[in-house]
Parts: C-alpha cells; structure tokens; sequence
C-alpha cells in the first residue's frame, strides 16, 4: 500500500498546527517532519507536541528529517537525533550520505560515512528505528551505482532507501533506479522538476508520464511505502492541495 503525505520542509513558513491542518485537508495521510524548523534535534518538548497534533488529526508520522550527514556530522548529533525521533513516534531517520558527490569523495572518506551510518543503524535499532537514506546530489547516493554499493557496503537491513527524480528525468533512467532500490525502497519524495532542478518546479501533473510508472512500481510487491509531496511551485498551499489531489487520483486510478 503506498501512503501519501507531505514532507514538512516544503512549508517551513508554516507552524506545525498549520501543517497539520493543510495535510488534513488535502485528504493526505502522513507527515514527514522536518527537524531544521518544525522538530529541531534535542528539542523533545516540540517532538512530543508535534506527535500529539499529529496523532489527534488521523495522520501518520512517515519519518524524522534530519540533517545528519553520515561521516561528516559531528558523531555527538545523532544521540539527539535518535530520542528525537523516538518521542516523535517516528519509524524511519532520515539521514544524508555525506555531503560529497561520489565522484569527489575520496575512499577514505566514503569508509567514514559507511562507518557512520553502521552507527546510526545500531544507535537507532535500540529504540525500534530505521535510518533512510536521502537519494540526493552530493552525497554518496547522486548516482545509482554509488548508492547500491553503499547499501552493499553498509550491509545492515535497518539501512534503507529513499528515492527521488533528478531534474527533467526520463521515464526510463527512473524506473531503473526505482526498480534497483526495490524491495527495500521504504519512501519517495514526489515532485515534479523541469531540466532546472529546483530552480524548474512543475505542477505535479506535468509529470504524469513519469510518476504514474513510478508509483504502480512502488505498489507492485504491496508492501507499505510512502509517497510524500515536496517542492510545490512558490511554496504555495494551494498548489499543493491541487498535488495532493493529483496523488491521491493516480494512487486510486493506478492504470489511468
């Protein structure tokens, strides 16, 4: 079953009452949240508020969104990481695989980040979470073949992937790579970018050819996954309440 929700960052202007509310309205059912504005890392009195405002509205909590960034982050932030996302009732950490592109990281600093998302795995196995993995430009996960051998060489099964479109992606090159993360491929940040990446924000439908293949792949197996919204054009809820209906059309009407 793929469950759709809204990564949080995409309204960093709004209070998490106010996200809540949106995600509510738009007929989604989980919230990824952010831990640079909504949920800050250590801050547990707003984890637990923001678990409560969540649960109260029938929404899931998909994930925490940290900003730990494996073998370049000081090791002394993921202990506030993991209670974070503990109290905020969080199954999955998010994290990033460094903050260099595969091309530009040496060995010795690839072996740094797979040592520290080994780390994050087990700090955060002890309280019933799993790290996931951003699939992002510079990092160790901008390239397909880089991402797979990092999950080969970090060779936990509480280390998972995201997956997300590069700007202007063909059809082709993403269901490869989605079909690669398969079956332990837990979420996908939806959006839809021109060839300008993040500087080309599309409406949702304007890359149907893209997603609706994507999607019936993410459901094939029927295993629960998450589809969260990201990126809406001028950061507008009205925009997104129009992809959030977009989403929830392609997941009810999968072959169109």
């Amino acid at each position: 079953m793929i469950v759709p929700g809204l990564v949080s960052v995409t309204f960093r202007q709004l209070g998490v009452p106010e996200v809540v509310r949106l995600v509510e309205e738009a007929g989604l059912s989980a919230i990824e949240w952010g831990g640079d504005v909504h949920v800050p890392a250590g801050d547990l009195a707003a984890a637990e508020a923001t678990r409560k405002l969540t649960a109260q509205a029938g929404l899931a909590v998909a994930a925490y969104g940290s900003y730990y960034r494996a073998g370049h982050s000081d090791p002394a932030e993921l202990a506030p990481v993991v209670r974070t996302a503990a109290v905020l009732g969080a199954p999955l950490i998010r994290v990033w695989a460094g903050k260099l592109g595969s091309a530009e990281a040496s060995p010795d600093e690839r072996a740094a980040t797979v040592h520290a998302l080994r780390r994050a795995a087990e700090a955060a196995a002890e309280v019933g979470i799993r790290i996931a993995v951003e699939y992002h430009r510079n990092t160790l996960t901008d390239t397909l073949a880089s991402a797979t051998a990092l999950f080969a060489e970090v060779d936990r099964a509480e280390v998972v992937p995201y997956w997300q479109p590069a700007g202007g992606q063909d059809v082709g090159s993403a269901l490869t790579e989605v079909r690669a993360l398969l079956p332990e491929l837990v979420t996908a940040h939806v959006f839809s970018w021109g060839p300008g990446g993040g500087k080309d924000r599309l409406a949702l439908a304007d890359r149907e050819d893209l997603w609706r293949p994507v999607l019936t792949e993410l459901a094939a197996d029927g295993r629960d996954r998450y589809a969260l919204v990201e990126f809406v054009p001028g950061d507008s809820p009205e925009v997104f309440r129009r992809d959030a209906a977009v989403l929830r059309e392609w997941l009810a009407t999968p072959d169109g």
